[in-house]
């Protein structure tokens, strides 16, 4: 059997690390990109010449005419989301021919979105304050697909009566609660049918069995390029717990998100910006409250971009990405906005952790302890040049490349690509 050469993109913080630049760049270089986990809550932009784009469901690599672009099992898929992004696509002249949606993937459907609601709204009343959810509908959707009673699938769109039957046990499920808060329509299951079922007519012809469909390319020798959603500081395991996403976002999931053995996956490449930032709750032990995080959140346009919401900004945590590249595997790193840091009065990095007077360098993932932790920070000489027309590593000033090497090292992985800018042009390959 071939073993086609496969690599990984992943993210190493808490998100929002610039995967889609990285699987954009590397999607050149093999002929299928493969989603494997989340839903419309991950977004990736990519800037391409003067052109931007955010995509939420479809993979990067759309963006290359010819490749395929699969989304599998285990991303959970909102179709009016789905279409939206499809639609709009194509009418900027992407061509999405290549599109393909596993019939195993579940789908988010309307209810799961006003679950998602009326959660949060009962955590916010808490002392936490709620997990800062993207009120998509992504954890109670995956909820549902654990549970197996009334989970509706990509495959079943196409199925009226399978359809109508899983739709009318997911809304009795739910009908006493919402009707209790005040959105009984919301359950009734003749309505969410004839919402949703026109969906299974558009994308029928994009929906098959996406793990058969994998093991044909690696069989054809075909390179794959698998992109995660999310990131790995928010898997549902091993992640800063609850204040995680809902599926397996680190290349752990990538055999149970698309049926293929881990072992065929030979390049993780973890991505990194060269700070930290953080949307939503949880704690964030390098977090900034000062001018500084302004500075850098102006500079680095530090924007959710599927949520608009303005990021947490914090120094560099390196004790953190240490941890996920562990949990990676990663045999490389990107390391990105590197431009960003150009011009900052001071720059430092977290090295280690103080937690009840004892010093750590390992990572902790339960978020009662992660939110004690102090950060022992190393103070790293800054650099006022502008470094976004470099191209080579020379072409950086030595307080930068100083940086970089402290990374390195103290991750433990090669430096494979640096970004200094959003656009494909402004990137140094190592």
């Amino acid at each position: 059997m071939a073993r086609a050469a496969a690599t990984s993109v992943v993210g190493l913080q808490w998100g929002d690390e610039g995967k889609g630049k990285i699987v954009d760049l590397l999607a050149a270089e093999h002929d299928a990109v493969v989603r494997y986990n989340g839903g419309a809550n991950a977004g990736h932009s990519i800037l391409v010449g003067p052109d931007r784009y955010a995509l939420h469901l479809v993979p990067s690599g759309i963006l290359y005419p010819g490749k395929a672009a699969i989304i599998a099992n285990g991303v959970v898929v909102d179709p009016e989301a789905l279409v939206e992004e499809i639609d709009s696509l194509t009418d900027r002249g992407v061509d999405t021919s290549g599109l393909v949606v596993s019939s195993r993937a579940h789908v988010v459907m309307p209810y799961h979105t006003v679950e998602d609601h009326l959660r949060e709204a009962i955590l916010s009343q808490g002392e936490d304050r709620g997990l800062g959810t993207t009120l998509r509908g992504i954890g109670p959707c995956y909820a549902e697909k654990c549970l197996r009673a009334g989970a509706v699938r990509m495959g079943d769109l196409s199925q009226p009566e399978d359809l109508r039957r899983k739709i009318e046990i997911a809304c009795a499920s739910r009908k006493a609660w919402f009707e209790a808060a005040g959105c009984a329509g919301d359950a009734d299951p003749e309505a969410v049918f004839e919402r949703i079922r026109p969906f299974g007519d558009r994308l029928a012809s994009i929906v098959r069995d996406t793990t058969y469909l994998l093991h044909e390319l690696v069989d054809r020798g075909k390179r794959l390029l698998f992109e995660g959603g999310n990131a790995t500081l928010l898997d549902l395991d091993h992640g800063s717990y609850p204040y995680v996403t809902s599926s397996s976002c680190s290349a752990l999931g990538i055999g149970a998100g698309t049926g293929l053995p881990p072992g065929r996956i030979g390049r993780i490449v973890g991505v990194m910006k060269a700070y930290t930032t953080r949307v939503g709750k949880g704690p964030m032990p390098t977090e900034l409250t000062t001018a500084v995080a302004d500075e850098i959140r102006t500079r680095g346009a530090e924007y959710g971009t599927t949520t608009g919401r303005p990021r947490r900004i914090g120094w560099l945590d390196l004790v953190a990405a240490r941890y996920s590249a562990m949990i990676n595997g990663a045999t490389g790193l990107s390391v990105m906005m590197m431009d960003v840091l150009s011009g900052l009065d001071a720059l430092q990095v977290c090295t280690a952790y103080e937690i009840d007077g004892e010093r750590t360098e390992r990572f902790l993932p339960d978020s009662a302890l992660l939110g004690r932790v102090r950060p022992e920070y190393e103070r790293l000489d800054t650099w006022s040049e502008d470094v976004s027309g470099a191209r080579k590593l020379s072409d950086l000033p030595s307080p930068a490349r100083a940086y970089l090497d402290k990374i390195e090292s103290a991750v433990g992985v090669r430096i494979e690509i640096v970004s200094v800018g959003p656009d494909r042009e402004q990137t140094i390959r190592l």
